[in-house]
């Protein structure tokens, strides 16, 4: 069993957790350089000053946020470290860390853009020279490499002045701001790059690091989600008339639901669950609002704001392909208090030490579910284990636990385009190497095949050194997936 000889085999970062250089190369601030860093016991938080000179912090949790103050602005607090501000250096490494990936075999790289690296404040007539052709060697350099682009256009971050004076993507005027961007990436990229991702993860973005909103209520939210469907249908309609063979998709947090017992009110549960997932790809895979939307904007308190002709937007611009992150599965009944990576334990399955259940048959579940339900081509653009690395006295790290993480969820994979017959695209592991984890803040927390020596709070040499994990991965893409089967992987 083995994938085809097209199928593309990469890894995936976003800037803010990798870049660093947030004072370099005409960067404005971005939403996520006000973010300290954190960990379970003590979440992220935004850092902001009140009017009257008192200092505050709002958690950033990517999934549960609390809003900001009324009057609140951002700052930066002297006590407190800023990730982003360094992320593992990738601004100063991006040579060393792409030939190291294309050392693995890798014929992709998915990364994100920073939005403010090209439009200082979203506002400017003309963006940033030094942005672009900061992107431009990455490209060239992964093209020496046999390795094409794709690009995240939006990765959970925007400029800080949009956030601060239109209230992210609450305003419509950021749509416009988003265009323009798009229009600026797709004329310099447009050529070399045929995979684009509109938005990361957007059925789980909420609040100010991620949309730039100061409010998390659900009526700020899914106006922001409506503003943000519109930005990516305008985008993919104008990627295909600019870049003719572009495709198109958008990520989405995804984990295999289950219900917990087959009582009725259970099952019922499940179904609501699943379709508040389903909702956000159904409007951009299939252009328009699904019937159930009465139902989740009712039991929400939400009234859509739509003007004249959104509709019709949204019609013009469906997206091409379906992505997805996938690490774990949950368990949903009438008394889940749940977001979109929690629910209840499974007592079938192990735990990862940050509580995350283990389930590789859980991806082949979401392929087929999404397959038979869309029926366009699948990319898995993140899948991995976070974990704590120890490099042995002999400096060799020894992860057999990752090895054995992504050799289960691959082999799901492969069951399900040889076996099923889902079609998919790629698969980018998250993350070629080490970076600042988005739920925590932490270094500790690694998912990298190539270990970067840096701690919390930024210390270390930055040195890369190649895992366990790297030369193994290395033989799975040389034999197109088959090495999997050697005595079960």
């Amino acid at each position: 069993m083995r994938v085809p000889d097209s199928f593309l085999w990469g890894g995936a970062t976003a800037s803010f957790q990798v870049e660093g250089g947030y004072q370099e190369g005409g960067r404005g601030l971005s939403t996520h350089d006000y973010e300290t860093d954190g960990s379970v016991e003590e979440p992220r938080a935004i850092t902001y000053r009140m009017p009257d000179g008192t200092a505050g912090r709002a958690r950033s949790s990517f999934f549960n946020p609390e809003e900001l103050p009324d009057g609140a602005v951002p700052c930066f607090l002297e006590d407190c470290y800023y990730p982003s501000h360094k992320a593992v250096d990738h601004y100063h490494h991006w040579k060393e860390d792409i030939a190291l990936m294309a050392g693995i075999g890798f014929n992709v790289y998915r990364f994100s853009i920073c939005w403010s690296r090209i439009f200082p404040t979203g506002q400017e007539e003309q963006p940033n020279e030094e942005g672009l052709r900061f992107y431009e060697e990455m490209i060239d350099e992964m093209e020496k490499h046999g390795m094409e682009p794709l690009i995240t256009i939006h990765h959970d971050e925007l400029p800080i002045y949009l956030a601060e004076n239109y209230d992210g993507w609450s305003s419509r005027h950021t749509i416009d701001c988003y265009v323009k961007y798009c229009e600026v990436l797709f004329e310099r990229f447009g050529k070399r790059c045929r995979y684009w991702l509109t938005f990361n993860e957007i059925n789980a973005v909420r609040g100010y690091a991620a949309c730039g909103t100061h409010k998390c209520d659900n009526q700020t939210h899914y106006n922001a989600v409506h503003n943000m469907f519109l930005a990516s249908a305008k985008a993919v309609k104008l990627g295909h008339e600019r870049m003719p063979g572009s495709t198109f998709g958008a990520m989405y947090a995804s984990s295999a639901l289950y219900p917990a017992t087959c009582r009725p009110e259970d099952v019922f549960r499940h179904m609501q669950k699943r379709r508040e997932t389903y909702f956000f790809i159904d409007v951009m895979a299939r252009g328009y609002y699904p019937s159930y939307t009465k139902d989740i904007f009712n039991r929400r308190g939400v009234t859509l704001k739509k003007e004249p002709g959104d509709d019709q937007i949204l019609l013009e611009g469906p997206l091409d392909y379906i992505s997805f992150s996938y690490y774990r599965s949950n368990v949903i009944s009438t008394e889940t208090v749940s977001n979109v990576i929690s629910g209840d334990p499974n007592p079938y399955l192990e735990m990862t030490p940050w509580g995350w259940p283990v389930d590789p048959i859980g991806l082949r579940f979401v392929l087929n579910e999404f397959y038979d339900r869309y029926q366009k081509p699948l990319f898995i653009v993140e899948n991995g284990l976070g974990a704590m690395d120890k490099v042995e006295e002999d400096g060799t790290i020894q992860d057999d636990y990752r090895i054995q993480y992504m050799a289960d969820h691959l082999r799901e994979m492969m069951k399900a385009m040889n076996e099923d017959g889902v079609e998919c695209l790629g698969y980018t592991m998250w993350a070629p190497m080490d970076l600042v984890s988005l739920s925590t803040g932490e270094m500790k927390k690694r998912y990298g095949l190539i270990y970067v020596d840096m701690d919390d709070k930024g210390r270390g040499t930055l040195a890369r050194k190649k895992k366990k994990s790297y030369h193994w991965m290395k033989g799975v893409i040389s034999t197109g997936g088959e090495s999997l089967w050697d005595s079960e992987g």
